[in-house]
């Protein structure tokens, strides 16, 4: 698992948690990077968004797929910031099936 010590730049951050997420070979792992890297006082930039919503669909998790949406939206400061991100991630969502938690009729 990625050290948060050794993250000394936002690329070394977005290349250590998306090859955590690309090779995630459980659900447990997934989410326990999921849990990790929304820890940060940041919220996680879009590569890495990309690579847990395709490990997820990889490992057949369409819920967890929709709650990074959920933590997305409860980490970033604002509608705009959220509605930037869903906009950065239109294509991955379609091509991978997943969608927001509103969507779905959820708003919690």
């Amino acid at each position: 698992m990625p050290n948060p010590e050794s993250h000394v730049s936002v690329d070394d951050y977005v290349q250590r948690w998306s090859g955590h997420f690309r090779t995630a070979p459980d659900l447990f792992e997934l989410q326990r990077g999921l849990n990790n890297c929304f820890g940060y006082d940041l919220v996680p930039p879009v590569p890495v968004i990309r690579e847990a919503l395709r490990a997820a669909r990889r490992l057949n998790d369409f819920a967890t797929g929709v709650r990074v949406f959920g933590a997305l939206r409860t980490r970033t400061e604002n509608d705009e910031q959220y509605r930037a991100y869903l906009e950065a991630l239109k294509a991955d969502m379609d091509e991978l099936g997943i969608c927001t938690p509103e969507a779905l009729g959820r708003s919690d």
